[in-house]
């Protein structure tokens, strides 16, 4: 049997994960100019939430660093600290260091002080706050402490007294009397007041059970409200049961307040939208009989009937009382399976929203409304259904392959079932592959970290800039491409970007600029890290691969190919070892991660402009479309986002080049035809390729070849399996499939057999010596 509190554990880290993602755009909105109150209230409650998250799990390292955390920011919410550009930065440094504590208490690492402390204390002298003594914050997130006062000055918290004394038989509003939680003294309450200065709300709130199994605390929205203007807050405990009965798992209290502000409700509404849809919550203008503390019916007859429960009271709180705020054990299962999405998914949504659309939305918030449940899965599941789905294409190519082979006429009730049946595979396998498929942001939003500390690292200012985040891949695509874009990203600071001195001589600006760019095409993800330096010194390269002896003096080589260089395993052009470059340890890795996905990386520089590293994956690494062709008695599968059309040559259309090789003339122009069968090994040039079947490849450079081939068998969906665990990297050959016969079919990477083509279409004739 599972333990309950693992798996709670595992959600709050996993809800980690989003909220620091939420952090993340918060303060890049920040530090793009945008510091309005909305922007800021995201990042102080993403990191509130995981502060609060964290106290629960006893998380004492988290808790205090988060804590010294937002208490600057929120110096900034209340107006105190303007943030400038070291602010921010700082602001950054803070959240990466608050990323590495969440996932060191993850797994069971420690953080070291000697990084954290520093970061602290010039947070404190950057805000102006003295550094503060160390306290305990052994705190329950849901704690049902209220803070009041007099005239703005807050008296200690007052905690809920002994309710055991009170009669429990009758639960009838005239027999349990509410608590005023002002209390009754005549220099704690507060005095009526005029008409003219009636203005405000009045706020009916009762905690549902979600509430505070998120970890929401009621006592921050009351010191929320209280930061509003005067605040008067009357606590029911109509519904609490006896001591015995009390589960720690429900809700029982609920409260009404009285707020006395010139704020508008929209101030009112964003005190409780970070628990929206956690609570009923009803939200009215005061009118000129409502200027005075909360006159609730209710709570002024049991007032006349039982004197209130004054600060002085020494009353205890039941012990089960502290408990009922924590994360519940029972209701562990509820929470991880299907999660309380609350303020991490609101707050992140607001990102993207208008300005216009917020007080529409306030409206619309005055009822109640459940937030949009989401399903966490292990991703070993899915994994499987990816493998069976995987399962389930093959038999289906088997199945169909059968009836083909039966002979069974096209319009036959099995053929009709086995078309609804190819189209239901396709739709499951297209629905398995947007589970897996995961917005790349979170790898771009890692990406920054690297920035900043690389900058740092050599002294130069670097900011960078991100376009198509949302675009969708492959989760496993996504994990494995964490490690080539780092050492890109680490490249173009150190290499690709001059130092300050030298791009204000060549007119630039200061700062320099890394683009991160990502977006499909042609049925592949391409990414895409630019620079804005100087671009590649081509003979600086040249002359360094010559003294490492990685080419001859007398090598002939083109722009590409000396490009190409950099991805040589010790090639390096740094002129000193630093913690970033010069070992030669680097940019190979990079080629040799992204062939092991299936992929390619190119580079195109300009001198003087800044230099583009690209890279081409492919969108899943489980399933693609393919049309399957037969070459010299063998069966292929050439992926058919590749394939821009098929042609049968004529005489007209073939032009020999050379003595080896054609090239095809199509709609005015030419492209170099290759033998497919030639290229990879399985026979030598045909005699003559007139009315033979030719596909056109395009590649992702613009350029085209015509591969020919014998025969187009069928177009069909293949289940990739991977070569490269048992084979190594096979040049021209991306992966192979088990077709529905039960062959086993190679899957060809045409742009890698493209560019490692011969292009020989003849057989050289020999050479007749004349002898007169």
């Amino acid at each position: 049997m599972s333990d309950p509190m693992a798996e709670i554990r595992a959600s709050f880290f996993i809800e980690c994960e989003e909220l620091l993602e939420s952090l993340q755009d918060g303060l890049q909105l920040m530090d793009d100019g945008d510091t309005d109150s909305e922007t800021i209230n995201i990042v102080f409650r993403a990191v509130h939430s995981i502060k609060g998250g964290a106290g629960a799990f006893g998380l004492d390292d988290l808790v205090h660093f988060a804590h010294r955390f937002e208490t600057a920011m929120d110096e900034v919410r209340a107006g105190r600290f303007t943030p400038d550009a070291e602010a921010i930065r700082l602001f950054f440094t803070c959240a990466d260091i608050l990323a590495d504590l969440v996932r060191a208490a993850r797994d069971g690492d420690q953080v070291d002080d000697g990084i954290t402390g520093p970061v602290l204390e010039n947070l404190d002298k950057l805000v102006g706050l003295e550094e503060e003594e160390e306290e305990d914050l052994d705190f329950t997130p849901a704690t049902l402490s209220l803070d009041f006062g007099d005239g703005g000055a807050l008296p200690d918290l007052l905690e809920l007294p002994d309710v055991s004394a009170l009669p429990a038989a009758d639960t009838s509003d005239d027999a349990l009397p509410a608590l005023d939680m002002l209390g009754s003294s005549p220099d704690t309450s507060i005095p009526p007041m005029a008409e003219s200065e009636c203005k405000g709300f009045s706020v009916k709130f009762k905690p549902e059970d979600a509430l505070y199994a998120s970890g929401n605390e009621p006592l921050y929205l009351f010191r929320a409200l209280r930061d509003l203007g005067d605040i008067s807050v009357i606590c029911h405990c109509e519904d609490l049961p006896q001591l015995d009965s009390l589960n720690p798992d429900t809700g029982h209290l609920s409260w009404d307040m009285t707020i006395h502000t010139e704020e508008p409700e929209q101030a009112v509404r964003e005190v409780f939208e970070f628990v929206d849809g956690l609570c009923l919550l009803e939200i009215n203008a005061l009118t000129g009989d409502q200027g005075t503390a909360p006159s609730f019916e209710a709570a002024e007859r049991s007032s006349s009937e039982h004197p209130p429960v004054s600060a002085a009271s020494e009353m205890t709180p039941p012990p089960q009382a502290e408990s009922a705020p924590n994360m519940p054990e029972n209701a562990a299962t509820a929470s991880v399976d299907v999660a309380d999405t609350t303020a991490n998914k609101d707050t992140t949504k607001k990102l993207g929203e208008a300005k216009d659309e917020q007080s529409t939305q306030a409206k619309a918030a005055a009822t109640p409304t459940q937030p949009r449940a989401t399903v966490r899965v292990d991703l070993e599941r899915i994994d499987r259904l990816v493998n069976l789905v995987g399962e389930l294409v093959i038999n289906q190519a088997m199945l169909s392959q059968s009836v083909a082979e039966a002979g069974l006429p096209p319009n036959s009730p099995v053929s009709t079932g086995l078309e609804e049946f190819l189209q239901l595979t396709r739709d499951i396998q297209e629905s398995v592959m947007m589970i897996r498929a995961q917005p790349i942001k979170s790898l771009f939003q890692r990406m920054g970290r690297i920035v900043r500390e690389a900058s740092a690292s050599v002294g130069k200012e670097v900011r960078l800039r991100t376009d198509g985040e949302n675009t969708e891949v492959d989760k496993t695509v996504i994990e494995r491409l964490a490690d080539p874009l780092t050492h890109m990203i680490r490249n173009a600071v150190d290499h690709g970007l001059e130092s300050t001195e030298k791009r204000l001589k060549a007119g630039k600006s200061r700062e320099g600029h890394v683009t991160l760019t990502a977006q499909h095409r042609s049925g592949r993800i391409v990414i895409e890290v630019t620079d804005d330096g100087g671009g590649i010194d081509r003979e600086r390269v040249k002359e360094k691969a010559i003294q490492k002896g990685l080419i001859s003096e007398d090598a002939q080589l083109s722009d590409s190919d000396i490009d190409n260089l950099l991805f040589l395993p010790g090639f390096s052009t740094a002129a000193e070892i630093s913690n970033l470059s010069g070992r030669g340890v680097g940019m190979d890795v990079v080629k040799s991660s992204i062939q092991a996905l299936g992929g390619r990386i190119s580079i195109t520089s300009q001198e003087g402009k800044g230099t583009t590293f690209s890279i081409s994956l492919p969108l899943t690494l489980a399933v693609l479309d393919g049309m399957v062709v037969r070459v010299a008695d063998e069966t292929l599968v050439v992926p058919l986002n590749a394939i821009l059309e098929t042609l049968t040559l004529t005489n007209e259309d073939l032009t020999a080049l050379g003595p080896e090789t054609h090239v095809v003339q199509i709609r005015g122009g030419f492209v170099p035809l290759l033998d497919l069968g030639a290229e990879l090994g399985y026979r030598t040039p045909q005699d003559s390729y007139v009315g033979g079947t030719v596909l056109l490849i395009g590649q992702e450079d613009g350029n085209r070849a015509a591969l020919a081939v014998d025969s187009i068998e069928d177009q069909r969906q293949v289940v990739i399996k991977g070569l490269e665990g048992s084979y190594g990297r096979v040049p021209g050959i991306a992966a192979a499939t088990i077709l529905g016969d039960g062959q086993i079919a190679l899957i060809l990477d045409p742009t890698d057999l493209v560019g490692q083509a011969s292009g020989r279409t003849r057989v050289r004739q020999p050479q007749q010596l004349l002898v007169g």
